[in-house]
């Protein structure tokens, strides 16, 4: 497991956390958006990443991306690692997770937040636990609770996943439970 950069501004209910919500552009991915033509879109994401959430399906911890910007790329990364909730297109992060939480029945000190530029704040305010990626924009990573030592699309939600499992005392049995799996 990588090391992250702890800089913790609050304490942290570690068993509570039952949700991981993150961005996509700069967070699942590098940032940089590819136009192959008029209608195609090509993102890079880190398989790295992929391997964190299917380890996290061992555990009762859910996945959900709120992201901005609309992509089939996108669309297709979720449904091939099984991210039901997903949602696209969202000019106010906030008022969609608040109804997700409504949905699940949890509260706020149930969510664990990545992000990487300024719409992410209002829901980075409000998480139990929220991060950044290395290469976050500066104001982000300052307000972030830690910072992970990979930039985004290149292993940082992994780390994030690593990290929640580890402080959670569950991160051996996750990965003890896909191993028995896959033998």
């Amino acid at each position: 497991m990588n090391k992250i950069q702890k800089v913790y501004k609050r304490p942290v209910q570690w068993h509570k956390i039952r949700l991981l919500v993150l961005d996509c552009d700069g967070v699942l991915t590098d940032g940089r958006i590819i136009y192959a033509g008029d209608q195609l879109e090509l993102k890079h994401f880190d398989a790295h990443d992929g391997m964190g959430f299917i380890i996290l399906r061992h555990t009762d911890v859910e996945v959900a991306v709120i992201t901005g910007r609309s992509s089939e790329a996108l669309t297709k990364r979720c449904s091939d690692l099984k991210i039901r909730h997903l949602y696209q297109g969202v000019a106010h992060k906030l008022h969609k997770l608040e109804e997700l939480l409504s949905e699940l029945g949890l509260c706020w000190e149930a969510v664990a937040y990545m992000g990487d530029d300024w719409n992410d704040i209002p829901v980075m305010r409000k998480a139990a636990i929220s991060a950044a990626p290395a290469d976050a924009m500066e104001e982000i990573r300052e307000l972030a609770d830690f910072v992970t030592t990979a930039s985004g699309g290149r292993g940082a939600v992994r780390e994030f996943i690593n990290y929640i499992l580890t402080k959670q005392g569950r991160y051996e049995k996750a990965v003890e439970a896909y191993l028995q799996e896959i033998s």
